[in-house]
C-alpha cells in the first residue's frame, strides 16, 4: 500500500513526523488476550485497522446437545498482531487484557520476523485437520533436518523435518521461536529437498 504524500504538512503530520511515527515499520508481535478473549481482541484490532492472526483449527464441539464442527483457536489466548509499535501501544492502553508475550530468558517482547510469520500463516491458515501444534518445549528442532517442500499444497515452504509425537512418520515443522510450532500433514519424501 502506497502512502500519498501531501505537498505541505499539517500540524498533526508535522508532529507525527517529529515523533518518528511515519517512519515506524509494521512488525509482528506475539501477544496474549487473557481469559480467552482473543475473539474480542481480534474484533478490536480489526476495528483499528491493525493486522491480526489467530491460529485456528476445526474441533467437534457439543452445542445444544448436537455435535458440531467448529473453528476454534489452537491455543487459547494466543494471537499475533501486525502493526507499528505506537499503534499496538495505543490499542493496548485501551484494554487491560491484551498483553505482550515475552522471552522467558531475556524478558524482551517476542517480535516475529515477517518471513517466519508468513510461513506459519501459509501453513496454519489452511485449517487442515492433519496439522499438529506444539509448545516450544515439546520439540527438539536441533535433531531435525532443514528442508524445503518442492510440490503440493505447501510448495516453497521451509521448515525442519523430524519425528513428532502423535504422528507415525516424520513431519515438516514450522516454528515461531518461543511461542508455537506447527507440524504439517505427511508429505511424500519425493516432495522434500534438504537445504543447508
Amino acid at each position: 500500500m502506497q502512502e500519498v504524500q501531501s505537498p505541505r504538512r499539517t500540524p498533526l503530520s508535522e508532529q507525527k513526523h517529529k515523533m518518528g511515527i511515519e517512519k515506524e515499520a509494521e512488525i509482528w508481535y506475539a501477544m496474549r488476550a487473557t481469559y480467552r478473549r482473543e475473539p474480542d481482541a481480534m474484533r478490536l484490532l480489526k476495528k483499528e485497522n491493525l493486522g491480526c492472526f489467530i491460529p485456528m483449527q476445526y474441533k467437534i464441539c457439543i452445542k445444544k446437545g448436537k455435535k458440531v464442527r467448529a473453528l476454534v483457536p489452537v491455543v487459547h489466548n494466543l494471537l499475533f498482531v501486525h502493526a507499528r509499535p505506537s499503534d499496538v501501544q495505543r490499542v493496548k492502553s485501551q484494554v487491560a487484557y491484551l498483553q505482550y508475550i515475552t522471552d522467558t530468558r531475556s524478558g524482551q517482547k517476542i517480535i516475529v520476523p515477517d518471513s517466519q510469520m508468513q510461513r506459519f500463516i501459509a501453513v496454519s491458515g489452511t485449517y487442515d485437520d492433519h496439522l499438529l501444534y506444539f509448545q516450544p518445549d515439546e520439540l527438539n528442532l536441533s535433531k531435525g533436518t532443514k528442508v524445503r517442500i518442492t510440490g503440493g499444497e505447501f510448495e516453497g515452504q521451509e521448515g525442519v523435518f523430524l519425528k513428532v509425537k502423535g504422528a507415525r512418520d516424520r513431519r515438516v515443522v514450522i516454528e515461531i521461536q518461543g511461542v508455537i510450532a506447527v507440524a504439517m500433514a505427511t508429505i511424500h519424501p519425493d516432495l522434500i529437498e534438504i537445504i543447508g
